[in-house]
């Protein structure tokens, strides 16, 4: 038993020093098929911005973005990282024709389920962002709740690239990314907590979180090392954050111009020292 708890120990600890900038922990983390059956629940609670947005917040970014034009009827849209098609559906609701892209099976069941029940005509497709192979077919690309933000620099100009190749001459990329703002109101974790079963692990296991902050790249990391009575896992989830100057200056980099720059996508006046920045990019 002590030679057991002296491995556990020693498994821990290689993991509680500051890891390098962007090291990777767990491949599987949206589609696995524990943590999915969470994240769907996350997404679908109307009332916590955990995974997607309140329900209430999607409503008001949808109406805004079809009202104020960068959104129309007949437009063929692609929304990446759909979930459960919270925005992608909303939108086919209105005439928007969508096609939405996930790597989670279960989210995408659920929001064909929906789709189906709705009588709606939208689109959901299984597969990575960057095997994506479009070629100047999208009005619209949205991606929201500041996924772009989890890409390192080189992944998320290769990203641009291809939503570049993807939209039509003057097509619109429509996103929002957090700023620095946010992170620090959290501040650096570091905690634990033991559970019965939860969203990590179906059975009994231990979860260590710790946060690092990469200020000299605006890159913060939030690891949760999970214990259980088989292994040790760690999950690095990174976030670059960003000021409009900078994801200005990526975007143009990238053949993009702003067009349009909020605190978020309902709509809210740009202003400095916000914990978001929404943003409309045209392809030039």
């Amino acid at each position: 038993m002590t030679e057991s708890y002296s491995s556990l120990i020693n498994a821990i600890l290689k993991h509680t020093s500051k890891p390098p900038l962007y090291e990777p922990g767990e491949p599987r983390f949206w589609d696995d098929p524990h943590i999915s059956k969470g994240m769907l629940e996350a997404h679908l609670n109307p009332d916590n911005d955990a995974a997607s947005r309140k329900h209430a917040s999607i409503d008001r970014e949808v109406e805004h973005l079809v009202t104020a034009g960068f959104i129309k009827p007949g437009d063929r849209v692609l929304d990446l990282g759909c979930g459960p098609g919270l925005y992608s559906n909303r939108l086919a609701s209105r005439g928007v024709k969508v096609t939405g892209i996930d790597i989670s099976e279960r989210s995408l069941n659920y929001a064909i389920a929906q789709s189906k029940e709705k009588g709606l005509d939208t689109e959901f497709c299984r597969v990575n962002f960057f095997d994506l192979d479009y070629q100047n077919e999208f009005d619209v690309v949205i991606q929201t709740h500041g996924e772009l933000n989890t890409f390192r620099d080189d992944s998320r100009d290769e990203l641009f690239a291809i939503l570049h190749r993807a939209l039509k001459p003057g097509g619109l990329l429509i996103f929002d990314v957090t700023t620095r703002n946010t992170r620090m109101k959290h501040g650096e974790k570091n905690d634990w907590y033991a559970s019965e079963g939860g969203f990590w692990r179906p059975g009994k296991h231990l979860v260590l979180t710790q946060g690092y902050d990469y200020p000299e790249d605006n890159v913060w990391l939030d690891q949760y090392i999970i214990i259980d009575s088989d292994n040790v896992k760690v999950y690095n989830n990174w976030f670059h954050d960003y000021d409009l100057e900078t994801i200005r200056q990526v975007l143009r980099k990238a053949g993009f111009e702003v067009v349009q720059a909020w605190n978020d996508l309902a709509g809210t006046p740009y202003e400095e020292g916000g914990d978001w920045i929404a943003l409309v990019g045209k392809v030039i």
